[in-house]
């Protein structure tokens, strides 16, 4: 009788420390999943240039002013600029830089932008290479400045 209790004993405390080992395991995925959203999953905006960045690196979650048809993808600018230049393409190098491609809502451009955080609620955003991003003035398209400084929202 002794033996059989010992062993019950022995068999629920296997089993208790199985769910203290998944709860933890639970627990443990839960925080992961909850900083899931990283650094490159946000909302921002040049409040000077009235220009905004809304990304999601990580799923593609947003919906694109107008371009509904094509469903939900990583992102896309626009504000104070001509049309809305969505998210075609990204490389992400550390949780302070990325380089993110976009192109126009009629795909006939592209742009490559590098976004640098450089404090807790803002990151300076540079268009790379010939810059074809341009606000519409009067009847002239103008270049916006190469270097943004982006506020989070």
């Amino acid at each position: 009788m002794i033996i059989l209790i010992i062993n019950f004993s022995i068999f629920v405390w296997n089993i208790l420390q199985m769910i203290k080992i998944n709860v933890t395991s639970f627990m443990l995925f839960l925080c992961m999943a909850t900083n899931a959203g990283g650094p490159w999953k946000m909302d921002l905006t040049c409040p000077d240039e009235k220009i905004n960045l809304i990304i999601d690196l990580y799923d593609e979650s947003i919906e694109v002013p107008g371009m509904e048809m094509f469903g939900p993808m990583n992102g896309y600018l626009n504000g104070n600029i001509y049309g809305v230049w969505y998210v075609t393409g990204f490389d992400i190098k550390d949780d302070k830089n990325v380089t993110i491609k976009v192109a126009n809502d009629l795909g006939s451009e592209n742009q490559k932008i590098s976004l640098t955080q450089t404090s807790d609620s803002t990151w300076t955003m540079k268009f790379e290479g010939q810059q074809v991003v341009k606000r519409a003035v009067g009847k002239k398209l103008v270049k916006i400045p190469r270097e943004l400084v982006m506020k989070k929202k």
